[in-house]
């Protein structure tokens, strides 16, 4: 047995005796900090193939993005994501009709990780409310004609093969 090894194992058997607190704490300064948000790719239940998306126009303006958030100390992601999307858009989906994408985590290199869920509404019913804040503008777009995207919602859309990185999403 080389010495490295040996010495990895009594750091383990050491460090597992110490009082769960201070295991966690030492954790805690350890690993990596990620902030966890919730994002929900809503496509319109009545729109023929490839079908429509809801997009959001927050400030500065330039490029739409998905409705998203950053979850609340406690949330379930599911329940994060309807809220946010409720908040950013007024579309109202009960968080157990959201469905986890595959995959349902998302872990950006700048030190967030992103919930993906799935949702559909009848965009003709489906009221769109923004507080011209927040969120400037909502609305529907075609998949094969989206408009210019915010760099983070293009590289979330092609890991599901959406939008303008789908060519280059994985298999």
């Amino acid at each position: 047995m080389n010495i490295h090894r040996r010495l990895r194992g009594v750091a383990y058997q050491t460090f597992y005796r110490l009082p769960h607190p201070v295991r966690r704490r030492i954790v805690r300064l350890v690993v990596p900090k990620y902030l966890v948000g919730a994002v929900t790719i809503i496509r319109d239940s009545e729109a023929p193939e490839p079908g429509r998306l809801l997009l959001l126009r927050q400030p500065p303006g330039r490029s739409w993005g998905l409705p998203a958030g950053l979850l609340k100390k406690a949330e379930a992601p599911a329940v994060g994501a309807a809220r946010e999307l409720s908040e950013e858009s007024g579309v109202v989906i009960a968080p157990e009709d959201l469905v986890p994408a595959v995959p349902n985590a998302i872990v950006h290199a700048k030190g967030w990780v992103d919930t993906i869920f799935m949702g559909s509404v009848p965009a003709s019913t489906t009221p769109l409310v923004v507080d011209g804040g927040e969120v400037l503008e909502a609305g529907w777009f075609p998949l094969d004609d989206l408009p210019r995207l915010t760099p983070n919602t293009a590289i979330v859309l092609g890991v599901y093969g959406m939008g303008p990185h789908a060519a280059h999403s994985p298999s």
